[in-house]
């Protein structure tokens, strides 16, 4: 990454069209993606249902966007997508982004997050597995939670409806 700091900041409306063409260059690649993800999270803005949308500048440009949506049981988010301009990946950004938007879900009195991805990576963000909790037509060997409290999930969780399938 050149040497530009990254700065987190919520999307402004000037940055609609960057995010989705960044989201989408993020995805191409990747080969557990759909290739709807930039759909996805224009939907849920449409939807009224993107809670949080953070991007990372650097340099005065759009490198990095992370998306937080609101699941049941109420007080639960997903996290994700998020997304990192191709060049810059794994150099920290994807980390930033989450940690901040952890951190603004938090401080906004949210219960936990959840999402469906690698452990691997997610661990050190304070996810745990927990496939008791996976949403439906979700692989439970990928179902995480992160819990701010002690109030864990009893039970099946569910993503945004959008997240089944788009209209």
């Amino acid at each position: 990454m050149n040497a530009a700091p990254v700065t987190i900041r919520p999307e402004g409306a000037e940055d609609i069209s960057v995010i989705h063409a960044l989201t989408r260059r993020a995805f191409a690649q990747m080969p557990y993606a759909d290739g709807d993800e930039q759909d996805l999270i224009d939907a849920l803005r449409l939807a009224k249902a993107l809670s949080l949308s953070l991007v990372a500048e650097c340099g005065g440009e759009v490198v990095g966007h992370i998306a937080f949506s609101p699941m049941t049981p109420k007080g639960w988010f997903a996290l994700g997508p998020v997304s990192v301009e191709p060049a810059l990946q794994r150099q920290g950004i994807g980390s930033a982004l989450i940690r901040a938007g952890l951190g603004y879900v938090r401080e906004a009195g949210a219960v936990g997050c959840a999402l469906t991805g690698n452990p691997l990576y997610y661990q050190r963000f304070g996810f745990a597995l927990d496939p008791a909790a996976c949403p439906a037509d979700q692989p439970p060997k990928y179902s995480m939670t992160h819990c701010f409290g002690s109030l864990r999930p009893s039970g099946p969780m569910a993503f945004h409806r959008l997240f089944n399938g788009l209209p």
